[in-house]
């Protein structure tokens, strides 16, 4: 059975937003130099929270049910 951009497209998004919902915070670390004396080296780490909407996630779920959905109706 042969998978049209549709259909990948879209299930990529569905499987995209149905993690948005399951994991809607994330955190990113950033690690930066904040001195350098010769071999002396001091740094920071600075972690930041990120929050996906669920409005965000419900669209692109959405948007890939319609993906898919045509990529469906194509192949007819």
């Amino acid at each position: 059975m042969s998978r049209s951009p549709l259909m990948i497209g879209g299930g990529t998004l569905v499987l995209v937003g149905l993690i948005g919902f399951a994991i809607p915070i994330f955190t990113t670390q950033q690690t930066t130099d904040v001195a350098k004396i010769g071999d002396l080296k001091i740094q920071t780490t600075e972690s930041t929270s990120h929050v996906i909407p669920p409005i965000v996630s419900g669209g692109v779920l959405v948007l890939g049910v319609l993906l898919l959905s045509a990529g469906v109706l194509k192949k007819r």
